[in-house]
């Protein structure tokens, strides 16, 4: 069941993502270049409030609430999603060494010098790897926990808006971060609570 809702969850970030663009190029076939627009909910600082608030809002939550509870279970589980896309994204960005829409006019544009880091979108990863452990666990007592895909959503429209990524590397951005956001939700415990000391997992909540 859990399988199933992330497997539509994903399905409903690509296809979304791929209604608003049209055929051109890329591995998809649907990579063009869209109009620069940094104004309003567009602009560069929403999206590091985006990027910075989420990550503050997982690991807090986690620290707070700890490892015993089925919310504290899934912050950590969407914790450590965060780390392995944030870092998988990374890797991706050092192979592939893509141009982005900014700096090159051509999507077919790979493979180039270490400056270039446009696959996959690192930030759409790391927002989609943070909500699908909340969405998986929550959705089916919750119908409303779905509103959280359109961050990602979101995010991945900001970033072709400011000709920082194409839209294939929002797309590959959204499925690395679904794929290890249900990863780690089925995996049971987080790996970081084995890892780390039981004083820090236990939460602070708990303490006082």
């Amino acid at each position: 069941m859990q399988m199933k809702v992330v497997y539509q969850y994903s399905l409903y970030l690509i296809i979304s993502f791929i209604s608003l663009t049209c055929m051109a190029g890329g591995p998809f076939g649907i990579d063009h270049m869209i109009t620069k627009d940094y104004s309003g909910i567009w602009s560069r600082q929403k999206q590091l409030d985006l990027q910075y608030g989420s990550f503050l809002f997982v690991v807090g939550g986690s620290l707070w609430e700890g490892k015993d509870s089925r919310l504290g279970k899934t912050f950590w589980q969407s914790t450590e999603a965060m780390l392995l896309t944030d870092v998988s994204a990374q890797g991706g960005k050092f192979i592939f060494r893509r141009e982005r829409p900014s700096t090159s006019n051509d999507p077919n544009a790979w493979f180039k010098t270490s400056k270039n880091s446009s696959f996959p979108s690192g930030e759409v990863a790391h927002i989609s790897a943070i909500v699908t452990p909340f969405i998986a666990e929550y959705s089916k007592d919750t119908p409303l926990v779905w509103a959280l895909a359109l961050l990602p959503l979101y995010d991945g429209v900001a970033r072709m808006k400011s000709q920082a990524h194409w839209q294939s590397d929002v797309i590959a951005g959204a499925a690395l971060g679904a794929g290890l956001g249900i990863y780690t939700h089925t995996n049971g415990d987080s790996l970081l609570i084995n890892m780390l000391p039981n004083g820090i997992t236990i939460g602070y909540k708990t303490k006082f």
